[in-house]
């Protein structure tokens, strides 16, 4: 499975279901064999684009400063669940979260206390699908294979006081300015 397959794989998972539930069933249903284990590498690589301190940052101002290492890394899957595109948008820039409907909707509901367990910007199940779908032990043979991937963040880039307004006006205006975090 290359790169191409693996996204048409999460997005045709969004376009045949409607939930998170539902999308980890379809797709631990659509993975078998050396597929499961394919996704699983896939999934690590696309992961680790946005392993950043940058993008850290950005889901913790989203989130209201409740963003552990657990957190930031199922909201990486969130992300990559929302499709190639947005996913590449803020990649490139963790600004652009500003722009998704879904971020704009958090932050009009005036705090995350308001938020709906089924609303927050993370998707923990989909670290599980391919060894759900794998027949064996997956993490044995990606080890055979010299491979280990990630089981928490590690950002790389440059770490800076997430609370500091002068850093978030700096380096996600946007964003910032959407949660209220910068004036």
């Amino acid at each position: 499975m290359d790169l191409n397959a693996f996204w048409a794989l999460v997005e045709r998972s969004s376009a045949e279901t409607s939930g998170q539930d539902e999308r980890l069933e379809w797709l631990t249903a659509a993975l078998s064999g050396a597929d499961a284990c394919e996704f699983a590498l896939r999934l690590d690589e696309v992961r680790r684009r946005v392993d950043t301190w940058a993008h850290w940052h950005a889901a913790d101002v989203i989130c209201a400063g409740l963003c552990s290492d657990d957190g930031f890394f199922y909201f990486q899957a969130w992300l990559i669940g929302l499709g190639r595109e947005v996913f590449e948008s803020v990649e490139s820039s963790p600004d652009a979260l500003a722009d998704l409907p879904h971020v704009r909707m958090l932050a009009s509901r005036g705090g995350v206390h308001a938020w709906a367990d089924d609303e927050w910007p993370d998707w923990e199940g989909l670290d599980y699908v391919a060894a759900e779908a794998f027949d064996g032990d997956l993490e044995s043979v990606l080890a055979s294979r010299g491979v280990e991937v990630l089981v928490s963040p590690d950002p790389s880039g440059e770490q800076w006081d997430f609370a500091d307004p002068a850093e978030i006006s700096a380096r996600i205006p946007r964003l910032g300015a959407l949660f209220g975090k910068v004036a």
